[in-house]
């Protein structure tokens, strides 16, 4: 099992990928867990030779601040315009359809979107995305702890 955090911690909200990735890394010292800019031939790499994979990553979709998005990759398309602001010509989104594509998802593919709020420079995470963030970590521990009961893909 892979946990992958998506984002720029230097960028606000856009670290919140990785605010619950090093968060579930000290919860589950057994699952790897690294982190990844987003750009997205190195996510492919990333993910080549894992069962499991959870992505999560800050999304600017226009829903509510906080809002958490979850996506099977098996299941449906990842909305391209959710990774909109992304600093990469390859994004997250694209890497997914691409590797969707070429047959090269893992076979458990799960995004996990948090609607973000501030994007500007600086560090640490608005308020309301860092509540997200704990409801996230919570969620996902428990799917890792509970992989037979898994949630619909879904918008909270």
């Amino acid at each position: 099992m892979l946990v992958i955090g998506v984002g720029n911690e230097f960028r606000r909200d856009d670290g919140v990928g990785l605010v619950v990735a090093r968060r579930i890394a000290q919860e589950c010292p057994d699952v790897t867990v690294i982190e990844q800019s987003g750009e997205g031939a190195a996510l492919m790499e990333a993910w080549q030779s894992d069962e499991t994979v959870y992505l999560i990553d800050a999304v600017s979709s226009g829903a509510a601040p906080g809002t958490i998005h979850r996506f099977s990759a098996h299941e449906q398309e990842i909305p391209a315009q959710f990774f909109s602001y992304s600093t990469h010509a390859f994004s997250v989104a694209e890497a997914i359809e691409v590797a969707r594509v070429l047959n090269h998802l893992p076979p458990r593919l799960v995004v996990y979107g948090v609607e973000g709020q501030d994007f500007g420079s600086g560090l640490g995470l608005s308020a309301t995305v860092e509540q997200a963030a704990h409801r996230l970590t919570a969620r996902i521990l428990e799917e890792i702890n509970s992989p037979n009961d898994r949630p619909p893909n879904h918008r909270s």
